[in-house]
């Protein structure tokens, strides 16, 4: 009886250009009718219909993988662009005294730290925190950081970063200060201008006056993060220490071969290193920040899955109609010989390809438009008169993207088994249906 059907199915497959037909003949029966009820039939409007349906689905499916790619690639960008743009500013690993003294031999913390072969550069610091002054009724909070000029170049990118003025401005008793440029424009000071900086004394339970410094103007950096640009102030080493009134360092700030590798160098370090210390890497000076964006991600993707699955569950109701529709031919295919599993692959087969194919457009589309982002969204916002992204609200002022292949294999595997997953009911039911009843009012 499968001899007939075979016989049947080679028509339509003989309607195909030989290459393709020489391939379609060695599929089995269940593959050729499946991608045979994928296409409407030129005189049923209900197939014509169904087809639509399907279609849709597939549309459906595409723009939920398109959507989930860009906007991970765009997470992505997020994180490593910020990532970046923290960490031209902050060290890869800190190393402190655990007593709070300070380090008064960091030359020779800084040898044992250089036993790693990830070490790169090390650089002593200071840091406080104060409010800095100008014209008398202009105040802002800062980050006030202690830095040997000659030294910072090794573990951050400020000497790049240099707007106006030059980092070895910050010479020992000079008082000078290099300001971030939001931190200037804030001020409305320039260089050559005064600023005071205010620290606290004493307790928060005393009245005791803040003590008043005044230092000048001598440079403007622009780390292109609003955070460090509005936030932080650099003066010279020696100045920090007077300010803090201490005779030494705070710590150590390192820069390594492979950032990524902060956690493990970290972790040696503490094994390796002599004394008492603190050892901290970016991703632990940062914790909060990076884990609202790790989970804002899963989150999304969570969200965006919906879409795929909304489509999925379009994908059962066009099942259901080719079933309910296709009853006569499930019959007949019954009556020749074919099992109830074979006519369960049918379906599947149908449903599968819809999901593989709107899973492949999907994929390309997003990956096309992943990698084009840079060249999409400034082009939008030419085109409505509208910045997505203010510098003055949020550290980046451009929409990144970084796309990772990791991400689109998980949503390309996911799609197609939400796919699978939409085939198996209508397929048990269609595998269900009895000849004779089905062909009862034929």
């Amino acid at each position: 009886m499968k001899c007939c059907l075979y016989g049947k199915l080679r028509a339509f497959a003989s309607k195909l250009p030989p290459y393709y037909m020489g391939l379609l003949k060695k599929l089995p029966f269940e593959w050729l009718v499946g991608l045979r009820y994928t296409r409407a039939g030129k005189r049923s409007g209900r197939n014509s219909f169904i087809s639509f349906i399907s279609a849709t689905s597939m549309a459906g499916i595409a723009l939920g993988v398109a959507a989930l790619i860009v906007v991970l690639s765009v997470y992505n960008g997020f994180q490593k662009e910020v990532t970046e743009r923290m960490l031209s500013v902050l060290g890869h690993v800190e190393i402190y005294d655990i007593n709070g003294l300070g380090m008064a031999d960091w030359h020779a913390t800084a040898r044992d730290a250089f036993a790693n072969p990830q070490v790169r550069g090390a650089a002593p610091f200071v840091e406080t925190q104060g409010m800095l002054v100008h014209g008398g009724d202009t105040l802002r909070p800062a980050i006030v950081r202690g830095i040997l000029p000659a030294e910072e170049p090794k573990v951050s990118d400020i000497a790049k970063q240099m707007k106006e003025g030059r980092l070895d401005s910050l010479q020992p008793d000079s008082f000078n200060i290099i300001l971030g440029i939001e931190l200037a424009r804030q001020l409305e000071v320039k260089v050559g201008g005064k600023v005071a900086i205010a620290l606290a004394q004493g307790s928060s339970f005393t009245s005791t006056a803040p003590s008043l410094r005044t230092f000048t103007v001598s440079g403007i950096f622009e780390a292109g993060h609003n955070e460090f640009d509005s936030g932080l102030a650099y003066v010279s080493l020696a100045d920090g220490e007077q300010l803090v009134k201490m005779s030494a360092p705070f710590g150590l700030r390192l820069r390594l071969e492979d950032m990524q590798r902060a956690p493990e160098v970290a972790f040696d370090l503490k094994q390796t290193m002599p004394g008492k210390l603190l050892i901290r890497d970016w991703s632990k000076l940062n914790t909060t920040w990076f884990a609202a964006v790790k989970t804002q991600k899963t989150m999304m993707f969570v969200i965006l899955t919906m879409i795929i699955a909304v489509a999925a569950f379009n994908l059962v109701a066009t099942l259901v109609m080719t079933v309910t529709d296709k009853q006569a031919d499930i019959a007949i295919l019954r009556t020749l010989g074919a099992s109830p599993r074979s006519v369960m692959k049918i379906f599947v087969v149908q449903g599968a390809l819809v999901g593989v194919l709107g899973t492949a457009f999907g994929i390309a589309g997003g990956v096309a438009l992943a990698l084009n982002v840079d060249v999409i969204v400034p082009a939008i916002e030419h085109l409505i008169g509208v910045k997505f992204l203010s510098k003055d609200i949020y550290f980046i002022s451009t929409v990144p993207s970084d796309l990772r292949w990791h991400d689109v294999t998980v949503i390309g595997i996911t799609a197609m088994v939400l796919s699978f997953v939409a085939t198996l009911y209508p397929s048990w039911a269609a595998a269900r249906v009895k000849p004779a009843e089905a062909l009862r009012y034929e």
